[in-house]
């Protein structure tokens, strides 16, 4: 189970996002100034690391973008992932952090994976053993699957409002795609068998809304 710490971050999460957002291609609109309006947590089974699902919204009124960011935050540096970095921020309680793109980290991936099949529990955003009952996941169904652990990180690759991460799963000699919406878009719903999750966030009007979080992707291979 993960501890939220109710404790100071600096920089915060959202001063490191503004100088970050705006160098993805995935990001809408020019300087960033994001503000946190959604999301959930999941938990690392090593309690090493930190993981979750930021919805973030950029402008105001019919101009706000709200972006899904995925994030890490580890102890030390995560090997071959400088690419990755959003930035470090000092914990009020458990020191320096490395904060990354959770698409690019393996434990975030296994952890999606595990949600969607089953063996994971959204939790709350900002409390501790807390499910988050808002979320809600269409499940995937793979064959042979032991464990979140045994998905094997392929590669990772960013579309225009998406991130597409690969990866091989027990079992199953196909490569299996998870799409990671990176502007989400309220109201949208998974279509009919496909696997997924839906989540919640705020609109700039205080309306609360859901759509696609993630969904698994057919028809595209190593």
């Amino acid at each position: 189970m993960a501890v939220v710490h109710q404790t100071t971050m600096q920089p915060t999460k959202l001063e490191l996002l503004t100088e970050w957002l705006p160098t993805r291609e995935w990001h809408a609109g020019g300087q960033a100034r994001p503000e946190r309006v959604g999301g959930f947590r999941l938990d690392d089974p090593a309690g090493e690391v930190g993981i979750e699902f930021m919805a973030v919204t950029d402008g105001e009124g019919d101009g706000a973008t709200t972006h899904l960011v995925p994030l890490t935050y580890r102890g030390e540096p995560l090997d071959g992932a400088e690419h990755a970095l959003v930035g470090t921020s000092e914990h009020g309680v458990l020191g320096k952090r490395w904060i990354y793109d959770g698409t690019h980290d393996p434990v975030l991936v296994g952890q999606l994976y595990a949600l969607l099949t089953g063996r994971a529990q959204a939790q709350a955003q900002s409390l501790s053993d807390v499910p988050d009952l808002t979320v809600a996941v269409s499940p995937l169904t793979v064959e042979g699957a032991a464990d979140a652990a045994g998905a094997e990180f392929v590669r990772v690759e960013d579309g225009p409002d998406h991130t597409d991460v690969v990866l091989r799963t027990p079992g199953t000699p196909a490569a299996l795609t998870l799409r990671v919406r990176r502007v989400l878009h309220a109201g949208t719903d998974l279509d009919p068998g496909v696997a997924g999750v839906t989540a919640e966030w705020r609109l700039p009007d205080g309306t609360s809304v859901r759509g696609v979080f993630a969904a698994e992707v057919t028809g595209l291979g190593v």
